[in-house]
């Protein structure tokens, strides 16, 4: 078995260990399965989730796709690998919970190879949180599993990807961060195949435990329009990122692959509102005011 299969079948597991647990916290929807080809090579499964008790969508998507040419936004940062052959396998989802007191989510767990005479490949992904009424002890929660995930493969690996996903899930127009963030890396290869492999394995294997206890806890939160339409409000953030920075909507979309399961992470219902501006000391100038910017979360007592 190469070490892409290896990471596939990984993957694939993956793919369908989060689509039983979700459905389960649902008690109600269930995932449609859409199986897709990519004409230039490839292709991959989409499972989408919606109009559930507890997500309003869910999509949770595998993809294996290669070709003769490295898409640009691959490539961005490796010049050096220009015009080379790759492959490409990944499973990426987004949440996007019905109740505004449930944060949405997101997660991307890939491996690229690319070059055929000296081949070079890297692992990547991460998960972040994005929530509207933050709870602090959720925020603690994400984060502590955050950093229990990386502790076994050094101890300033959290410190490191937690940094760089509060960089990268910026929003330079906004001066805002997406939401609390979590863990973002790439180019991970550093310490040989087998280590590097374990290290993604460790951060995909820690989404759930993660996530679904913030979700049990939050869901038979009451809510009423005010919370819904604020939801609503800021969801419009995460549309601007992915469509603006999101590095995988720019590779997935170079790379000839399938629009629908591409953006299948956007929310199904969104609003913008001109100059919109919180009501001091609200609930909803609190995110403002305290969780979207980065901060040593694990280091602050309050």
């Amino acid at each position: 078995m190469s070490n892409i299969d290896q990471v596939k079948e990984y993957l694939l597991g993956l793919q369908n260990q989060i689509c039983n647990s979700v459905e389960k916290l649902d008690g109600d929807a269930q995932f449609e399965r859409d199986a897709w080809q990519r004409a230039d090579g490839g292709g991959g499964e989409s499972r989408v989730l919606t109009n559930g008790k507890v997500f309003e969508q869910a999509g949770v998507g595998f993809s294996h796709v290669f070709g003769d040419k490295m898409p640009p936004s691959a490539t961005k940062h490796r010049p050096d690998l220009a015009g080379e052959s790759f492959q490409a396998v990944g499973v990426s989802l987004v949440f996007h919970p019905l109740n505004p007191y449930v944060p949405t989510t997101h997660a991307n767990f890939r491996f690229f190879t690319a070059g055929e005479e000296n081949p070079v490949w890297w692992f990547g992904g991460g998960f972040d949180l994005t929530p509207y009424y933050p709870f602090h002890d959720d925020v603690l929660h994400w984060h502590r599993t955050a950093r229990a995930a990386c502790k076994p493969f050094g101890d300033s690996l959290y410190a490191e990807y937690k940094d760089w996903c509060d960089t990268y899930f910026y929003l330079q127009h906004r001066d805002e961060t997406r939401g609390i963030g979590g863990l973002f890396f790439d180019d991970v290869n550093a310490a040989g195949f087998d280590d590097s492999f374990a290290f993604l394995r460790s951060v995909g294997n820690a989404f759930l435990p993660a996530y679904q206890p913030i979700v049990e806890s939050r869901v038979d939160h009451e809510y009423g329009d005010r919370q819904r339409e604020f939801q609503l409000y800021r969801r419009g953030r995460y549309v601007e990122f992915n469509l603006i920075y999101d590095r995988g909507t720019l590779f997935g979309l170079q790379s000839g692959g399938r629009t629908e399961s591409i953006l299948m992470s956007l929310p199904p219902r969104v609003r913008w509102e001109y100059s919109w501006q919180p009501d001091a000391n609200s609930p909803e100038a609190k995110l403002y005011d305290h969780y979207l910017r980065p901060r040593d979360w694990l280091g602050e007592q309050q």
